[in-house]
């Protein structure tokens, strides 16, 4: 089995998902745009090649590149599992013929209006959009969608360059923070709980699903930086109280109405007040911010090795133990500069050490994140515990008594 695995070491995460490649038998084939020393030990040690393509975000030519070099090697599938390059794997896909998702089926997962139009189509309920390319534009669609809305990236990953905008004053204060963005989407924003749906497919059938909760909602904590935004991923899928089953059924049939063939999904989904349930946006590349790590403290096995195994030879052998909720809370300094002291930290893990998984903010005397840019902020700290009550308390713990100051 020959994989051409496309970014095999950014974002950081796709470290391990190379590593699983190599775990199942592949040989791995490594595409990125900087120089082979450049790579981490352990992904150099996985890869039996590597293909250095300097500008991976020129699609058409990059893709030539690469079936060029690797087009008389009997590659069997060809991968990519960050969001700005699926595309570029479906490409080189079609130019060597090789089976998986077409570039017309990702393009389905990667442009936002693309997408929920296929969706609608289905009969599933998505937010009214349109897309805009202008200002001028931009004021049309919000004439046809309505206040309040929200003006993300057509082909956005995450909360980036994204707003919200609830009178047309706030619409004409965002037209000049969009101006670099070559195509955004107008859409009806949804208020409700924001929750994500996680799948390794095989063929288009999940083989493996979990489903995480926002705290607060990802626009609310892109906006202010006194917030420590959470994530949570639920043990039990099914549990009534939880009433995540609606969910879970509109993320089946949206993997369906796009075509989904085998590989990782992340879905977020909006539950409305009344109970309805409706789409956010689907990529077909697993979810950031250690959602990948969270489903494994979750069940206790290895999903960057079981997505792989997926891949290569459409076998998942895992089980879920489904033993634990498992919650991460991001942590933001106050002041700039460098970490100058932790408050709180060695109460929480004398009180909840037994259950933490995750000890990851910056030490002292690194230079602080822009919290702007990444979800990780100066680091977060996680914990599993098999009942929820105990779990949302050491959350809030560190929500609230943790502090981190920089300058």
């Amino acid at each position: 089995m020959k994989v051409v695995f496309i970014s095999p070491a950014y974002p950081p995460e796709q470290c391990d998902f190379t590593r699983g490649l190599a775990q199942v038998g592949a040989s791995v084939i490594g595409v990125g745009d900087g120089p082979r020393g450049s790579l981490p030990p352990r992904v150099e040690s996985a890869l039996s090649a590597y293909l250095r393509v300097p500008n991976l975000f020129d699609e058409a030519q990059a893709a030539l590149t690469i079936a060029r070099a690797v087009g008389d090697l009997g590659i069997d599938r060809v991968e990519s599992n960050w969001e700005p390059l699926v595309l570029l794997a479906a490409r080189v896909r079609d130019l060597l013929g090789l089976g998986g998702m077409s570039r017309d089926t990702v393009l389905g997962f990667r442009d936002k209006q693309l997408m929920k139009d296929r969706v609608k189509a289905a009969g599933l309920r998505v937010p009214r959009s349109e897309r805009a390319k202008t200002e001028a534009e931009v004021r049309e669609a919000a004439e046809v969608v309505g206040l309040p809305l929200i003006i993300k990236p057509i082909a956005g990953a995450g909360s980036a360059d994204t707003y919200r905008c609830d009178s047309v004053a706030d619409l004409e204060r965002t037209l000049p923070l969009i101006r670099h963005v070559t195509e955004v989407s107008v859409e009806e924003f949804i208020e409700g709980d924001e929750f994500t749906y996680d799948t390794v497919c095989i063929n288009g059938e999940p083989v493996f699903e979990s489903v995480g909760q926002y705290f607060p909602r990802p626009l609310a904590f892109r906006s202010e930086q006194w917030i420590s935004p959470a994530q949570l991923v639920y043990r039990d899928l099914y549990d009534p109280d939880r009433k995540l089953r609606d969910g879970i059924e509109l993320g089946r049939g949206v993997m369906k109405a796009l075509g989904m063939g085998t590989g990782f999904t992340h879905m977020e989904w909006y539950r409305k007040p009344d109970g309805e349930v409706v789409l956010g946006e689907i990529g077909c590349r697993n979810g950031g911010g250690h959602f990948v790590d969270m489903m494994n403290w979750s069940n206790d096995f290895d999903i960057y090795r079981e997505w792989a195994r997926a891949v290569c030879w459409e076998s998942f052998e895992a089980t879920a133990s489904r033993r634990y909720h498992v919650g991460l809370v991001f942590k933001r300094a106050q002041g700039q500069g460098r970490i100058q002291r932790i408050e709180g930290m060695e109460a929480v893990r004398h009180r909840f050490g037994q259950h933490m998984v995750a000890d990851e903010l910056l030490p002292i005397g690194a230079m602080r994140r822009d919290w702007k840019q990444t979800l990780l902020s100066d680091g977060f700290v996680g914990f599993r515990h098999t009942d929820l009550a105990p779990l949302r308390e050491m959350m809030g713990v560190v929500s609230s008594q943790v502090r981190l100051f920089a300058g």
